[in-house]
This record gives C-alpha cells, sequence and structure tokens, in this order.
C-alpha cells in the first residue's frame, strides 16, 4: 500500500512541480531574470524532494509542503477593478431590482466599424422581468470545432434582448492567450450588452461563426437565471474575481448559473470541450428535437444573417427568422 501511494504521489508532484514553475513565471516577479530564477529553483527543490530525499516518504512530504506554500502564493494574488482597461471592457454593468423591473446601467452597444475602430455607447436600460419567455444560446467558433464561445440572451415579451457574455477583463495593450487564462492574468467580466454589439462584432469583424438555439427552458426559469446573472454583475462591481480557462470559463460560468436555478444536469466532459455543448443538449431535450441534429445545427448558423443584418434597428428578429423551436 504504501509503494502504490508512493507511485501515485510521484507522477502528481512531478506535474505540481511543472504547474508551480510555469506559475512562477507568469503570475510571478515582472523581472523576467528573477521570475526565471524562481521558478528553476522551484523545479530544482520539487525534484530533489521527489528523487533524492530519503527515506522517500519524507522527500515527498517535503515536495507537498513546498507546493503548498506556492500554492497558498498564487491564491492569495488578488484581482482589481482598477486597472488601465480596455474601452470595450472599461464600465462595470450594475443592475438595480425595483420589484419586477430591473434597471440595467453600462449596456454596452457599440457601432462597429472594425473590430478596434468603434463609436462606445453606454447604456441604461429598464426590463420587466415579469415579460422574460426565455433565454437563447449562442455559440461562436474561431478556429477549432471542440472550442466555442457561449453567450446567453434572454428574450422578453416586447421582442427586446438582453446578451451576457462571460468574458476576460483584458487591460490596454493585453491581448488574450489559452494559456496565460490557466494563471491569474484576467479578471472575470459580464459583458452585458445588445445583440447587435455582442454577436455582430464577432460575425461581421472577427470572422467568427455563430450558432444560435433556443433553450427548452421554462419562462420563470429563465427569469430566475437572468436575475442570478445580473446579482452576480453587481458582486463582481463589489468583488472581483479571476477568469481560469479550466475552472471559470464562459461555460463554466453558466453551468454554475444553471445549478442555481435548475440543479438538474449532471457534469459532462462536453462542458470542458464546449464546441460539442450543443450536441449535449439535444441529446438531453435542452434545445429543438424536432429535427436531426445536422439539419438543426445548419439551420442555427445564423453568420450570414448577422452579416446581413449589420447594424439594423430589427438585428435581433432578423437572425431569427427561420430559426427552429420558435416560442
Amino acid at each position: 500500500m504504501k509503494r502504490a501511494a508512493i507511485a501515485l504521489a510521484v507522477p502528481l508532484l512531478l506535474v505540481a512541480g511543472v504547474w508551480g514553475a510555469a506559475a512562477l513565471w507568469v503570475d510571478g516577479p515582472a523581472s523576467r531574470p528573477l521570475a526565471a530564477v524562481l521558478a528553476g529553483a522551484f523545479v530544482v527543490a520539487m525534484g530533489g524532494g521527489v528523487l533524492r530525499v530519503r527515506p522517500a516518504s519524507r522527500g515527498l512530504v517535503g515536495a507537498g509542503v513546498l507546493f503548498a506554500l506556492l500554492l497558498g502564493w498564487w491564491l492569495s494574488i488578488a484581482p482589481s477593478n482598477a486597472r488601465p482597461w480596455l474601452p470595450e471592457v472599461a464600465q462595470l454593468p450594475h443592475a438595480r431590482f425595483e420589484g419586477d423591473v430591473v434597471t440595467v446601467s453600462n449596456v454596452r452597444n457599440f457601432i462597429y466599424r472594425s473590430e478596434t475602430d468603434f463609436d462606445a455607447h453606454w447604456e441604461t436600460r429598464r426590463y420587466d422581468l415579469s415579460g422574460v419567455t426565455g433565454v437563447d444560446l449562442f455559440l461562436s467558433y474561431w478556429g477549432s470545432p471542440a472550442i466555442a464561445h457561449t453567450i446567453a440572451s434572454w428574450q422578453f415579451e416586447d421582442g427586446s434582448h438582453l446578451a451576457i457574455s462571460i468574458e476576460t477583463r483584458k487591460e490596454q495593450g493585453e491581448a488574450y492567450s489559452a494559456v496565460l487564462g490557466f494563471f491569474r492574468q484576467f479578471e472575470l467580466y459580464y459583458v452585458v450588452a445588445d445583440e447587435r454589439d455582442v454577436v455582430g462584432v464577432r460575425t461581421n469583424h472577427r470572422g467568427e461563426q455563430v450558432f444560435l438555439y433556443r433553450m427548452k427552458m421554462p419562462a420563470p426559469v429563465a427569469r430566475a437565471l437572468l436575475v442570478d446573472y445580473l446579482e452576480e454583475v453587481n458582486a463582481l462591481a463589489d468583488r472581483p474575481e479571476w477568469y481560469n480557462a479550466l475552472t471559470h470559463n464562459c461555460t463554466t460560468t453558466i453551468r454554475r448559473h444553471a445549478q442555481h436555478v435548475a440543479p438538474a444536469n449532471p457534469f459532462d466532459w462536453r462542458i470542458l470541450v464546449n464546441g460539442y455543448i450543443d450536441q449535449l443538449g439535444y441529446e438531453r431535450g435542452q434545445i429543438d428535437t424536432s429535427l436531426p441534429f445536422e439539419e438543426l445545427r445548419a439551420k442555427s448558423d445564423i453568420t450570414g444573417k448577422a452579416k446581413a443584418a449589420g447594424h439594423a434597428a430589427d438585428f435581433s428578429a432578423r437572425i431569427r427568422e427561420g430559426l427552429p423551436g420558435a416560442r
């Protein structure tokens, strides 16, 4: 039993050593030489504990303590709302509830000429929560079919929509990196926006392919989900959090909100490899199943319709023309 435990602990600590060195390099001192020295020293100390200290159990315990100390430092790195942000994430949204009416400030509704050339419009809008009729899910692909960006959008009786996209809050001069997303480099940000903005910038200026699915969610549950989102929006204004590409990203955070209001669906690997999450939703009957999946997916590709709609006032209606599962 002791040998089996050691055999299991050794590869785990070796992986921990590699991750710890990367954390020191990415999130450690701004001085690259100093960060390199600390990362190298950590690898040597971990490796020495695992490979050279005898008895082996003592070395493993020492390496484990060293990793625990590093992890404690890493977890203590605090996020902030006070940084020189990019213009598109410069304002924090906020929701004020008054009975069934919610007033949302800093709803983003930019007019884009390109991804980086735009007129910034931050708006205050009022929504009647009793008028929520459902929620839709956008999947946006920019490269691998296994990975997509997910955006939730609520529909109201008056035909209006409110989209919320969970993203990284980047500083001026920063660009998103999938690798850096695993460390403490980007704060979490909820883009509360008009669909013309948050969807249109992807289809018309970033060259992404976007699919739209109507979720088969009862209106009261959809309303509770929106309230849960907006409460988190308010919480982030007071207490910022880190984005994490594995544990706290656009899809895992959606699942966390959904579990708050309808904790019915178990975890599935496609929540992480989220390019296939529409397939998961189809299997669970959460989206329209009246068509074969491939036909549904083809009809759910709204990229061309979004490009044609441009900045039209009826953008949301136009991208839904012919969409399966009409409410």
